[in-house]
């Protein structure tokens, strides 16, 4: 999959991944690959990335949207 963090200023992060867990309005929530589309509201709090090779690592997003569709993640935060 390919995961997109943006914010108005800058890309933030673009890369391969294998898992990514959000902060969902509701909890957080993991996309996975082959995930259904969504498009779904995220808080301020921490983005978990695994990335292809198994790197573990975490990125702190403020509120903003998510679109999954087609293995392609985007997020885009304020």
């Amino acid at each position: 999959m390919v995961l997109k963090v943006l914010s108005p200023e800058k890309f933030i992060y673009e890369g391969e991944v294998v898992l990514v867990q959000l902060p969902g309005s509701m909890g957080s929530f993991e996309i996975l690959h082959n995930h259904a589309p969504i498009i779904a509201r995220i808080e301020k709090g921490q983005l978990k990335i695994i990335d292809e090779g198994r790197n573990k690592f975490y990125l702190e997003v403020n509120p903003g949207i998510v679109e999954v569709k087609d293995n392609k993640i985007v997020v885009l935060t304020e």
